[in-house]
């Protein structure tokens, strides 16, 4: 327990994690105020405006749909049969994942429930990013400066005090993910309550809401995880730096371009952030030729395929666990000084 404490300490007294902090509470206050000056509170006119602009639209939709069913009848002539898919129920209203609303057409005005998506998003990003800049500075200037070894004299047991630095920052970045969450979404409510919309605030908006809240976090610890690994691996921060840069240049920008010069099939699925965003958004979908290449030009076909989150999370956690495992087995071994 004093060695948790002892680490709580030394967490929270460096200055890179005190500036990151000092960053985040900025980037929040500015992201809220540049929000609130953009918005007001509509007035009637506009209000009636826009439910009359909705209501035009979803009549639009209505209207397609029956002219879809009445060219399946032969009731309209065969040139207009390329503007409707063959299965007339992809554009059935009554189908459709989300309907026009009132607020679709009024800009300037802040509603929270269109927009605490992704504005959850950006705090997730910023989060992900904090946390991984956090892990990797922790322990890599503790292996750069000695203070491993100093730490080692009090404590002589190498894996209990890795494990002791890994559960303090995991944990510290679990508490301040939350803290910022319940701060970030509180303001930007009372700005919807004040100086904007609210929005449809039902249970479906919040477990929805909340489900990606908890993918976050999970996020966000993973990046905590690996940026501590990564770096005590290399025993310097700029390791972590170094191997994310190479990663994403060689194999995302490069490895991309040059699956695609050899025509590999779905090479989005071969990306960690294809599985980054899978995991985040609850599945992802992605476009593939090859789909419906045998498909007549007539027939309706989407030329995407899914990856689902379970796939996703369990690349994710593949992938931080054998990090986070090589890390404590190098660092059993190795000489530190």
């Amino acid at each position: 327990m004093n060695l948790v404490r002892a680490e709580l300490e030394r967490l929270s007294a460096r200055r890179f994690v005190q500036l990151m902090v000092v960053l985040l509470v900025l980037a929040f206050a500015v992201t809220a105020a540049t929000t609130m000056a953009g918005s007001h509170k509509p007035t009637a006119s506009e209000l009636n405006s826009a439910r009359e602009q909705a209501a035009e639209a979803r009549r639009s939709m209505e209207i397609t749909h029956q002219q879809c069913l009445a060219r399946q009848e032969s009731a309209v002539p065969a040139d207009t049969e390329q503007m409707f898919p063959s299965d007339c129920s992809a554009i059935d209203p009554i189908r459709q994942d989300r309907l026009p609303i009132p607020a679709d057409y009024l800009p300037g005005v802040f509603n929270f429930a269109e927009q605490a998506r992704p504005l959850l998003y950006f705090l997730i990003a910023f989060l992900v990013l904090f946390g991984f800049l956090v892990g990797a500075s922790y322990i890599g200037a503790d292996l750069t400066s000695g203070g491993v070894v100093n730490l080692l004299l009090w404590r002589p047991r190498r894996l209990t005090v890795l494990a002791a630095k890994l559960g303090t920052l995991l944990g510290g970045v679990l508490v301040l993910a939350l803290l910022a969450s319940v701060a970030y979404l509180t303001a930007f409510w009372v700005i919807g309550q004040t100086a904007g919309l609210p929005g449809r605030l039902d249970d479906d908006f919040w477990s929805s809401l909340a489900a990606v809240h908890g993918r976050g976090v999970v996020l966000v610890l993973l990046a905590s995880a690996a940026g501590f690994a990564i770096a005590t691996l290399g025993r310097h921060t700029s390791a972590a730096l170094g191997a994310v840069a190479a990663y994403a240049v060689v194999w995302e920008l490069g490895g991309r371009l040059v699956l695609e010069i050899v025509d590999a099939r779905r090479p989005d699925q071969l990306m960690l952030s294809s599985h980054i965003g899978a995991w985040l958004g609850g599945g992802a979908r992605f476009f593939d030729p090859e789909l419906c290449a045998g498909s007549a030009g007539t027939d309706y076909c989407e030329s995407f395929y899914s990856l689902n989150w379970p796939t996703a999370l369990l690349v994710l956690l593949v992938l931080t666990g054998g990090l986070t495992a090589a890390a404590f087995a190098v660092f059993r071994r190795r000489d530190l000084i």
